[in-house]
């Protein structure tokens, strides 16, 4: 995991996400690669863009502009290494351009209390249609923490690409723990979250397995209690998976995205 992609774009999640990119960057001595994007403003219908359109654009610019000069003279004092690239365009589509040889990508998860961008939304685009895995961070976000990693695993293969995609992150923690909610009466399960730590202490990381009872909580309320109760730095989990976690309309990727307090380290 050395190619690590970051949106820049000022808003109110720019900061949790640069710190986050920063933080991983270092610890793995990888490459930040800022992809900045200048969003066109939204027009109804089809028509050509008129006067109050290329205000909100030149406007987005000029911002743009002035977010780049503070971004870049910041980044020549961190002990990184980095490039930048400009681009105007939608939002997911852009970075989506830009992961082809991403292994990391680091956006939000929804910002509090800010329309726009809809970053759930652009989040949820993006880890549905890359390869690479997605680090979603909250707003209110100062630090990335290595030590104590809670994997939320189903046995399905979302799960499973979001586990080997994470091997590099988790072999900086102290502690990890593979956490199934069971779902029924099912022993069978039992054996799956045990094939997880099989994986992960063939890369030398040893972890712990929690398998919780059958509850009438939904799988993202269990994980969140579990997270909290653990005292969890970050989560893995795969997204939009077809695994024991199943997916509906507004399902467990979505509800997290919404809801968590942690990071969310997603790959689909």
């Amino acid at each position: 995991m050395k190619n690590i992609l970051l949106l820049v774009h000022h808003d109110a999640g720019q900061e949790a996400r640069l710190q986050a990119a920063l933080d991983i960057t270092r610890a793995l001595g990888g490459h930040l690669a800022c992809i900045d994007v200048t969003p066109y403003p939204v027009v109804a219908g089809n028509t050509v863009m008129g006067y109050s359109e290329s205000v909100v654009l030149f406007d987005e610019r000029d911002s743009e502009a002035k977010n780049k000069a503070a971004l870049t003279a910041r980044l020549s004092h961190e002990d990184v290494s980095w490039s930048w690239a400009d681009t105007m365009g939608e939002m997911a589509t852009s970075v989506l351009d830009a992961a082809d040889l991403a292994d990391l990508i680091i956006l939000n998860r929804a910002l509090e209390g800010y329309p726009l961008p809809n970053m759930r939304d652009i989040t949820s685009r993006i880890v549905e249609r890359t390869n690479a895995a997605v680090l979603a961070v909250p707003e209110a976000f100062e630090r990335f923490a290595f030590d104590r990693a809670l994997v939320a695993w189903d046995g399905g293969r979302s799960a499973a690409a979001a586990l080997r995609a994470a091997v590099p992150l988790l072999a900086l923690a102290s502690d990890v723990e593979i956490f199934m909610a069971r779902e029924g009466d099912d022993e069978d399960l039992r054996s799956e979250p045990e094939k997880a730590a099989t994986y992960l202490s063939r890369h030398g990381i040893h972890a712990a397995v929690k398998i919780a009872e059958p509850s009438e909580s939904r799988a993202n309320a269990s994980i969140a209690k579990e997270s909290d109760a653990w005292c969890a730095d970050y989560i893995v989990m795969g997204a939009y998976g077809r695994g024991r976690l199943r997916e509906t309309f507004g399902g467990v990727t979505k509800r997290m995205l919404s809801d968590s307090k942690l990071p969310l380290f997603l790959a689909h």
